[in-house]
Order: C-alpha cells, then structure tokens, then sequence
C-alpha cells in the first residue's frame, strides 16, 4: 500500500455508548502476540474534544491508542454487551454448505464461532484479552467445547496470519471502520478477499452514517470520523469515578462500503442496512 493520507479531523460524539445491554482445510495458525502498545489506553470526558487540528499522521499510532488500547482495557465490560447474533450475519453463516471452512476476522468475545455447529471457524482478532474470552465462550458453549479455544488467534487485520484462498467464506463485522484512513479501510478489505478461494464469500459490516431513528441521531450530512465514548460506569457505593474511553470510528455512508469493496479488487454480490450498519457480501 502506498502513503497514507492524513488522518481525518476526529469529532467526538455527544452520546456514550452505554454499558451492558469444503475446500482444502488449514492447520490452525499459532497464537501471534500482538505488537507491544505505544501507550497505555487512553482515557477520557465526554466533553467534545477539540477538533480544530488533525491528530499526526501515523495512523498505527493513532489506532493504537484509539482502538487497540481501548479494546484491551474494556474487553470484559464490552463483551457483556455482545451476546446475541445480529439476524443476517446468522442467516448468511445458516446458508452456507455443510463442511465449509471460514473466517471470523475481529472475532470480538466469539459469538458467531458456534451460530452455525456445521462449519468450521478460525478467529482472530487484535485484541488479546478479547481472544481469551473467546476461548471461554466457546469453551462454555456445549456445541464447540470438543474444540475449545483451538481455534482462535490474535492477529492483525492488516497482517492475517491465514493462507492465501484458504476459506470458503469470511466475516468482518464492526472492524473495517476502526481503520482511520480510507486506504487501511480498503487494504483490509483486500486482506478479507485475499483469504478465500475463487467464489468464496466475504460479508463485512460497518457502522452506517445514516442512523437518524437511533439513539445515536447521526445522519446523512454529519461529520464521518468520530471519537466516541465508552463509558466504564463505577460500582455503586464505590469512591472510584467513571473512566470513559475514546474510540475511533468511521461511519459509512450510504454507499461507501461498495465503493471501498471495488477500490479493493472486490466484487459486490448483495449489500443492505442492518442494525444501524451497512453491510455488503463480496467476492474476488
């Protein structure tokens, strides 16, 4: 990949994220540790920061610190809020082949690993102690516990430790945004596309711009880079305060996902809006 460009001018949401709410098979990958953190994460108010300067242009840094760091520090509390698999990303692993071999990139606490008993799904994801919880949702879950945690990796989505056409089938949901600038969003998609073989399918989500009826009230004609907070609520009766962490997004707009899927080498085969995401189905 070429240059990045500067990063965007971040704005910070006004509104918290609230708390708790058969083709060839491969050898699964060994663990790969994740790259030491530049900083620890990163805390915050929810006061709107300053948007006037762009942050430096050196967006592993900037990811680090607005992303990765981020996720490594709430995983625990974030993954309380993941339980239930979004409709179409079930009904899109329910209509594939029996034996498939597929992908979870940025697999979050492993909530779709078991959706379907009849495939086989190698995780990964850039945060560690995500990945740790992942092994224990599926170690808890009677469906996959014969293979507990075998299957889950840490890895960069810029850096997939997965053979090239490997899999019949990929999913990416709620990843692809955190990258911060448009040439890491589509060189992940690429990463994507290069993972399955010729025909396979690649389904990846982002969060959507137009979100008018939610509670979040973004829509078209709003700012699309944003710091939005996450909010770690103190237990009651306890003298600590709430730490609030700020996590980089870009929302897509409404068209912006096929786009950046073309920009990648890709091809289109179905899009839709989901859950205040947009999400697309591709190939190669």
């Amino acid at each position: 990949m070429g240059t990045s460009s500067p990063l965007p001018p971040p704005q910070t949401s006004l509104r918290p994220e609230p708390g708790p709410d058969p083709e060839p098979a491969m050898a699964v990958p060994e663990l790969i540790q994740p790259p030491v953190p530049d900083n620890p994460a990163t805390t915050a108010t929810t006061k709107p920061q300053s948007s006037n300067q762009p942050p430096a242009g050196d967006p592993d840094h900037y990811e680090q610190t607005h992303v990765h760091s981020v996720y490594e520090s709430i995983a625990s509390h974030f993954s309380q809020t993941r339980h239930k698999p979004w409709p179409f990303v079930s009904s899109f692993l329910h209509s594939l082949p029996p034996g498939s071999l597929g992908l979870d990139v940025g697999c979050g606490n492993g909530k779709y690993i078991a959706v379907n008993p009849n495939l086989t799904i190698l995780a990964s994801d850039r945060s560690a102690s995500l990945c740790r919880l992942a092994r224990e949702n599926t170690n808890a879950d009677p469906a996959t516990r014969p293979n507990a945690g075998a299957d889950v990796c840490v890895a960069d989505s810029l850096a997939l430790p997965f053979r090239p056409g490997c899999a019949d089938f990929v999913i990416c949901i709620a990843v692809v945004h955190h990258f911060s600038t448009p040439e890491r969003r589509r060189e992940a998609i690429a990463k994507l596309l290069e993972c399955v073989r010729p025909g396979g399918k690649v389904l990846v989500y982002v969060w959507a711009l137009e979100q008018r009826a939610s509670r979040r009230g973004w829509d078209e004609g709003g700012e699309q880079d944003l710091l939005v907070p996450w909010v770690m609520r103190s237990k009651k009766g306890s003298s600590d305060t709430d730490e609030t962490y700020q996590r980089y997004y870009h929302l897509y707009r409404k068209g912006e996902l096929e786009e950046d899927v073309a920009a990648a080498g890709g091809q289109v085969l179905d899009t839709g809006y989901e859950k205040d995401n947009w999400w697309v189905v591709c190939t190669r």
